[in-house]
C-alpha cells in the first residue's frame, strides 16, 4: 500500500480558492482573531506530518493486533498510546476546543480536515480523540460552569478522553426504550446503574481517566424519548483539588470481535451505582446528547471519505506501475512487455469515479463544516438561523452519502489491485472492512434516509429543502456563460429533487409508508444533486487557470467526468422513488 500524503493542495483549494474562508472568518468575530489563512495552512501541514509519521505507520499492525481485554482493562495495540501521547502533546485532540478551556479554538472547517487527515492515516487511532472531541461538544453546551472547569481542560490535552454511552441490547435506534437508571444523591450527584454496548472507547489505556456521558431515567421519569437525562460518569473520580482519587462503579465487561476498526475498543460497560453528575436538566438529555450529533455524524462521514482517498491514493499508485496487456488504442510503452494498467478504459473509469465522489466529497463535507461554524460564531440572527437549518437538513446527508460513497470507492480501489485487493498484505481489503462501519454506527445509513425524508423534508413541509435549492438556483442564475456546461445540468438536477420533492410531499399525506419507501433513494439523488453543486462551485474556482496548473486542468476534467458519467444516477434512482410503497408490500411476513 502506498505511503499515506495529507491532500493539502485539494484541502487548501477547497478551503481558500472555492469557499474563501478567510473572508468568512473575519466576519465572524470569535474566529476573526484566532485563524487566518497562513495560521490555517500551517496547522494543516503540522496535521498531515503527524498523521502520516506517527499514526499511519500503526495502521496495518493495529489491524493486525487489535486490542485485548484482560479482567476488566482494554490494551490498544502496540504504539498506540505512544503516538496518542504525542498527538495530545500536539494539541490537536482540542484542535476545535475552546480557548478559554485550553482548546486551540479551531473553527470546524479546519478540524474537518485534520479529522480526515488523522482517519485516513489510521481509522481505529481516529475513533479517540473523535469520540472525545464529541463529548466536550455535550459539556461546553450543557454543563454547568463548575463541569466545564473541572473536565474539559484535561479532555482537550487528551490527558482524558470521553465517551458516548448511548445503545442498549434492547434499544439501538429507539433510544426511548434504554432502561439504565440514575438515583438522586442529597450532595446533588446521581448513581448511575446499567449496561450499555457498543461503546467506542469505553474502556482503553491511552489515557489516565475517560469521562463516559451517559443517557438514563430518573425515578420520576416519563415514558419514551422524553424521559431521557444526560450524566458525566468518569472512570475514575476527580477530587475537589482536581487530582484523581478513586476508581468509580463501572467497568468494561467485555470487548466486541469486529469485522473491522479492530484497534477501537468497542466495550460492553457496566454501571453499577457509579458517581455521575447531571449534564442540563432532567428529561433534557437528547437534547444535549444531539447538540454533538451533527458534529459526530458529520465527523463520521469524514471518516468514510478518508478511506475512499487512502483508497484512491493506493489505487493509483499501483495502476501506474502495475504492467498488463496493451492499451486499447496502441502501444505507449513499448519497450515493455505490457502497458501500466492506467491506460485501460476501466481502470480510468474507476479511478476518476474514486477521484470525483472523494474530491466532491471534501468540498461538500467541508461547506456543513462552515454552517456550523456560522452558526456557531455568527452575531446575525438571520445568518445564523439559516446555518442551522442547513445543518439540519444536510447533516443526514453528510453522514449518509459520503459513507455510501466510500464504501463504493474503497470496492473500486481493491477491484484495481485485482487479486492483490484481497489479499492482507496489501492493506487494500483493511479499507473495505473497516468503511463498513462508517455506514453503520452514529444512526445507520437507512435511519439517517428517514431522518431526511421524514423529519426534515416532509416534517418541514419542504421548506428546509427549499432553502438549499434557492442557493444552488442563485448560483447558476449568477454564474458566467463559461461555465454553462456545469450549470446547465446542475439546474436539471435540481428540476429533478424539486420534482421528486414535491412528489414526497404529496403521496406521504395520503401514505405514511411512502416516506420510508422513498427515503434511501431520495437522499441518494440529493446527495449527487449537493456533489453536483459542489463540483460546479470548483470549476468555477479552477476556470481559466488549467492552463497554468496540471491541477486546474484535472480539477476541471474530474467536473466534467462527474457530470457526464455519475450525475445521470440520479434519473434512475428517481424512477425507484415514484415506483412506490406498494410493491414493498405484497409479501405477508411469512413469504419472506
Amino acid at each position: 500500500m502506498a505511503d499515506y500524503k495529507a491532500p493539502l493542495r485539494d484541502m487548501r483549494f477547497v478551503l481558500n480558492e472555492v469557499f474563501q474562508v478567510s473572508r468568512l472568518w473575519a466576519g465572524l468575530p470569535g474566529l476573526a482573531e484566532a485563524i487566518d489563512e497562513e495560521t490555517a495552512a500551517a496547522i494543516l501541514d503540522e496535521a498531515g506530518k503527524i498523521s502520516a509519521n506517527d499514526i499511519a505507520p500503526l495502521r496495518r499492525s493495529g489491524d493486525e493486533q487489535g486490542c485485548s481485554w484482560n479482567n476488566g482493562s482494554v490494551t490498544a495495540p502496540e504504539g498506540f498510546a505512544q503516538a496518542y501521547q504525542v498527538f495530545a502533546e500536539g494539541g490537536w485532540v482540542g484542535v476545535g476546543g475552546e480557548a478559554q478551556y485550553g482548546g486551540m479554538g479551531m473553527p470546524k472547517a479546519i478540524s474537518a480536515q485534520v479529522e480526515e487527515m488523522v482517519a485516513s492515516a489510521n481509522l481505529s487511532f481516529g475513533t479517540y480523540p473523535m469520540l472525545t472531541a464529541g463529548a466536550c461538544l455535550s459539556i461546553k453546551a450543557h454543563a454547568s460552569e463548575e463541569l466545564k472547569e473541572r473536565y474539559l481542560p484535561n479532555m482537550y490535552a487528551g490527558t482524558w478522553s470521553g465517551s458516548m454511552c448511548l445503545t442498549e441490547a434492547h434499544a439501538g435506534t429507539d433510544l426511548g426504550l434504554i432502561r439504565t437508571k440514575a438515583e438522586p444523591q442529597a450532595d446533588g450527584s446521581y448513581k448511575v446503574s446499567g449496561s450499555k454496548i457498543f461503546i467506542s472507547g469505553g474502556e482503553h489505556d491511552l489515557t489516565e481517566n475517560i469521562i463516559h456521558l451517559v443517557l438514563a431515567r430518573l425515578p420520576d421519569a416519563p415514558a419514551g424519548p422524553k424521559g431521557i437525562s444526560l450524566f458525566l460518569v468518569p472512570k475514575v473520580l476527580v477530587n475537589a483539588d482536581g487530582a484523581l482519587g478513586e476508581r468509580n462503579s463501572l467497568s468494561c465487561g467485555s470487548i466486541e470481535h469486529k469485522m473491522g476498526i479492530k484497534a477501537s475498543a468497542t466495550c460492553v460497560m457496566n454501571f453499577d451505582g457509579a458517581t455521575g453528575w447531571i449534564v442540563d436538566a432532567p428529561n433534557k438529555g437528547l437534547a444535549a446528547m444531539f447538540t454533538m450529533m451533527n458534529y459526530e455524524r458529520l465527523g463520521v462521514g469524514i471518516q468514510g471519505l478518508a478511506q475512499g482517498e487512502r483508497s484512491y491514493q493506493s489505487a493509483v499508485e499501483y495502476a501506474r506501475e502495475r504492467l498488463q496487456s496493451r492499451a486499447p488504442g496502441g502501444a505507449p510503452g513499448t519497450e515493455k512487455a505490457a502497458d501500466p494498467i492506467i491506460v485501460h478504459p476501466d481502470v480510468r473509469r474507476m479511478l476518476l469515479t474514486m477521484k470525483a465522489l472523494n474530491e466532491g466529497g471534501r468540498a461538500f463535507s467541508s461547506y456543513v463544516a462552515l454552517q456550523l461554524d456560522i452558526a456557531k460564531y455568527s452575531e446575525d440572527p438571520t445568518a445564523r438561523t439559516r446555518a442551522q437549518e442547513l445543518v439540519a437538513l444536510l447533516t443526514p446527508i453528510a453522514k449518509s452519502f459520503l459513507t455510501d460513497m466510500a464504501l463504493e470507492t474503497t470496492l473500486h480501489g481493491q477491484m484495481i489491485f485485482g487479486g492483490h485487493g484481497y489479499i492482507r498484505e496489501w492493506g487494500q481489503e483493511q479499507l473495505v472492512r473497516d468503511v463498513r462501519i462508517t455506514q453503520i454506527y452514529e444512526g445507520t445509513n437507512g435511519i439517517q434516509s428517514l431522518d431526511l425524508a421524514g423529519r426534515k423534508i416532509v416534517g418541514s413541509g419542504g421548506a428546509l429543502y427549499r432553502l438549499f435549492a434557492s442557493e444552488v438556483r442563485n448560483f447558476t442564475a449568477n454564474a458566467s456563460a463559461d461555465l454553462g456546461e456545469f450549470t446547465q445540468p446542475l439546474n436539471a438536477a435540481v428540476d429533478t429533487l424539486d420534482e421528486l420533492t414535491a412528489w414526497l410531499l404529496d403521496r406521504a399525506q395520503g401514505n405514511p409508508n411512502e416516506i420510508g419507501a422513498a427515503s434511501v433513494e431520495y437522499l441518494q439523488v440529493f446527495g449527487y444533486t449537493a456533489y453536483a453543486y459542489m463540483w460546479a462551485l470548483m470549476a468555477k474556482a479552477a476556470m481559466g487557470q488549467q492552463g497554468e496548473d496540471d491541477f486546474y486542468a484535472g480539477k476541471l476534467g474530474t467536473a466534467r467526468f462527474y457530470f457526464a458519467r455519475l450525475l445521470p444516477r440520479i434519473h434512475s434512482l428517481s424512477a425507484s422513488v415514484k415506483a412506490g410503497s406498494e410493491s414493498l408490500y405484497l409479501l405477508d411476513a411469512a413469504q419472506f
